[in-house]
């Protein structure tokens, strides 16, 4: 395949009971689509039969391809990805599609221009949630809070499982990650912030999906402690860029 102009790179960890519908939902919509594309799953070492639903989907599909690593969490699964796709614009995508797909195309030129990092927000104005209950929601907003005071001021939704990125910025971005965790998200918008890149938020309809991956305490804390990390990180010069 030539260099296409849009990858959807999905992290995947045991999804064997929802990544077909998502990879099938993806192909309803993406050969509807004017332009070139690819997407890569990234497998994060499933123990289920993630794998052997990747494959079996993609036999004969082209568009569709599997990457399987070690497992080493979901921040090193992207990573994989992002630095194996070959697409002009670079779109992170959880496995539950919890984001109708029909927003897509509010990532993309030419509904969208002159940015380096699209983030889905579920906070900004236009943006509705689904399904969530108050008490998650309001961990989340401590969480985020936290994040806007020690490493990413001024966005408001650092943890949406959609995000779009220009290639090189990607490329740039996912090379000096470090995060192999839940964490990785705000690094990689600490990175953009410190390297200038422009980020723009973009409203979408999210659906919380009860069966989700993160536990929402227990990662909540690990998150915290990554965060914390990489301002360290960043403080000792391990990035390799201005303080």
């Amino acid at each position: 395949m030539t260099k296409p102009f849009l990858s959807v790179v999905i992290p995947a960890y045991n999804e064997e009971h929802r990544i077909l519908s998502t990879l099938e939902g993806l192909d309803e919509y993406l050969l509807k689509q004017p332009y070139t594309w690819e997407v890569v799953v990234a497998d994060d070492g499933s123990t289920d039969q993630t794998t052997k639903v990747v494959k079996k989907f993609s036999k004969g599909r082209s568009n569709f391809s599997l990457q399987s690593i070690p497992h080493g969490g979901k921040g090193s699964a992207v990573r994989a990805g992002m630095l194996f796709a070959k697409g002009e614009y670079r779109f992170l995508c959880d496995a539950d599609l919890s984001m109708p797909i029909q927003h897509l195309k509010r990532f993309l030129p030419p509904k969208l221009t002159r940015f380096d990092i699209a983030l889905g927000s579920r906070e900004v104005v236009g943006a509705h949630r689904f399904g969530e209950s108050p008490i998650r929601h309001i961990q989340g907003r401590f969480f985020n809070l936290f994040v806007r005071l020690i490493a990413v001021p001024g966005i408001h939704d650092t943890q949406c499982g959609f995000k779009c990125f220009r290639d090189e910025v990607a490329i740039s971005l996912f090379s000096l990650q470090r995060c192999n965790g839940w964490g990785f998200d705000v690094e990689i918008l600490f990175l953009a912030r410190k390297l200038g890149f422009r980020m723009i938020e973009i409203p979408i309809d999210w659906h919380h999906n009860p069966n989700g991956g993160s536990q929402r305490l227990q990662d909540g804390f690990l998150m915290g402690l990554e965060t914390l990390r990489l301002r360290w990180n960043a403080f000792r010069g391990k990035y390799g860029i201005l303080n």
